[in-house]
């Protein structure tokens, strides 16, 4: 079962402003870029549920988590069934994250207390989503949705929303300053945040710095 509250699941989100988002089927590989981003400052992390027996790395993952770095949250994403949600809240995910709004997902999530983030992409969607008790939706793909601007425009009739865009968010200052003086709750950032070296590896330093430098964006301006 889940470790953390999801009162504390949100605050965390909150208070670092960033969501790592990453999957990769060797485990070591997932431990030195999970450390990585959790030496840079954040505190909840998103295990992509996007390869064979993810599932099973997932397990071993968060063993290893509680044990070496028992402050991250865990979450997985790309949950769109009830049942793939149920399988990793039995493994002891935190959160759930969803590309897609799916309300067996969050009654499932709600069922057990656990942390819910559907994806949305429209105001009728967001409201829905509030139906059904989701504190922090998921905006996907973020950029294509509208970028910044749909932020913006859905706070006007709305300004309770919390919500987190996911796709098109980058660690560069300017990016992270366009979602947050939007009214972005915090950003889920995946691919432009795990740099590599020119061999192909993943640059465990690099992502530190970058992961750091986006929570002193975060903070600088919300």
């Amino acid at each position: 079962m889940a470790k953390f509250s999801r009162i504390q699941v949100y605050q965390a989100m909150h208070d670092t402003g960033i969501v790592p988002v990453f999957y990769h089927g060797k485990l070591e590989t997932c431990k030195e870029v999970l450390k990585a981003c959790y030496d840079g400052g954040a505190r909840c992390f998103e295990f992509t549920n996007r390869g064979d027996k993810a599932h099973e790395v997932f397990g071993q993952l968060i063993d290893w988590v509680r044990k070496e770095i028992p402050e991250m949250k865990m979450g997985v994403g790309s949950i769109v069934d009830a049942p793939t949600a149920a399988l990793y809240i039995q493994l002891g995910a935190d959160f759930i994250v969803c590309p897609i709004f799916v309300d067996d997902v969050i009654k499932v999530c709600n069922m057990r207390k656990v942390a819910v983030s559907p994806g949305c992409g429209s105001l009728t969607e967001i409201a829905k989503a509030h139906e059904l008790g989701v504190e922090v939706v998921k905006i996907f793909p973020a950029l294509q949705v509208g970028g910044p601007e749909f932020i913006k425009a859905v706070k006007g009739p709305m300004p309770y929303v919390s919500i987190m865009p996911t796709g098109g968010v980058s660690p560069q200052e300017e990016n992270i300053k366009s979602w947050i003086g939007a009214g972005a709750f915090c950003v889920g950032m995946g691919s432009n945040l795990m740099v590599k070296k020119e061999d192909g590896s993943f640059d465990a330093q690099k992502i530190t710095s970058l992961t750091a430098s986006c929570i002193e964006a975060v903070a600088k301006y919300r």
